[in-house]
């Protein structure tokens, strides 16, 4: 499963690096995420020759959207999951060691995030910040900081009663030390755990939101808004409900299997960092 996993984030991941010669961008573009229109009929195109996927509804071209969407999904993971993990462990680690009115501070702050619903949270946001893919980043990295440090500061106050802090301490290091040199590095693997599998909950919570038209305008290569594009072809057409079967089941296949793939890396993650699985 493990082996799976790696096989299916190193495909993901090949896709994104040979984007521009997999599906060259057209000339002229000025952004390479833009996805090449060939008309503006409302009825989809099955997968042909000339369109390898087919296309969309006002005829965007499903390929080229997979293969830059791979950009855009590696994007939204790694910043998201990034960011709120370094917030995270930050404040979390010194709400652990210095205690008091720091911890209080810091632990109601995640009480009050964590009390909303993440994606009504985040929907929030975004309609306040404006739609658009950073913000789109931006709010489900507010939403998902408190996680990290909470598990944090939960390690934190184990590790900073162990002998080798105690030692450090007493040989004169300053707090930062101790905290950068000996708590965090000691504390930090059940953050990385989790970071790892949040990444595939990431890229579905920004699908989501790109589903519901707070992403990027229409055009941009996202897997979240190509299915919202198949949104009124879900059923086909009448007497024929796979006659746009193309527009659901490629960039929904797409979400699932990077999905399972960052899932699978996390449990091997976990195996490998955690010793208590030992």
């Amino acid at each position: 499963m493990s082996l799976l996993g790696c096989a299916l984030v190193g495909f993901f991941l090949l896709v994104a690096v040979a984007a521009p010669r997999l599906a060259p961008p057209p000339a002229g573009s000025r952004d390479p995420y833009l996805m090449p229109q060939s008309g503006y009929s409302p009825d989809p195109v099955l997968p042909s020759q000339e369109h390898r996927f087919g296309t969309t509804e006002q005829q965007y071209d499903l390929y080229y959207g997979m293969v830059w969407g791979a950009r855009t999904a590696f994007k939204v993971a790694l910043s998201v999951v990034g960011s709120a993990a370094l917030v995270g462990i930050l404040l979390g680690g010194v709400a652990g060691y210095r205690g008091g009115w720091t911890d209080e501070l810091v632990m109601r702050l995640t009480d009050v995030i964590l009390a909303f619903p993440d994606i009504v949270l985040a929907v929030v946001i975004v309609a306040v910040w404006g739609p658009s893919l950073l913000h789109v980043m931006g709010a489900v990295a507010f939403t998902a900081w408190p996680s990290y440090a909470r598990l944090m500061r939960g390690d934190v106050l184990s590790v900073k009663e162990r002998d080798f802090v105690t030692a450090a301490r007493a040989l004169g290091a300053s707090d930062a030390r101790i905290l950068l040199r000996h708590i965090i590095p000691n504390a930090i693997y059940p953050v990385l755990i989790v970071a790892s599998l949040s990444m595939g909950r990431t890229v579905i919570t920004a699908a989501a939101l790109s589903f519901l038209g707070l992403g990027e305008p229409a055009g941009y290569a996202d897997w979240g808004q190509l299915i919202s594009l198949s949104r009124n072809w879900i059923m086909g057409s009448a007497g024929d409900p796979f006659a746009y079967w193309h527009t659901v089941f490629i960039p929904g296949a797409a979400i699932f299997l990077f999905v399972l793939g960052w899932n699978l890396l996390g449990d091997a993650a976990r195996d490998i960092l955690d010793p208590r699985q030992k």
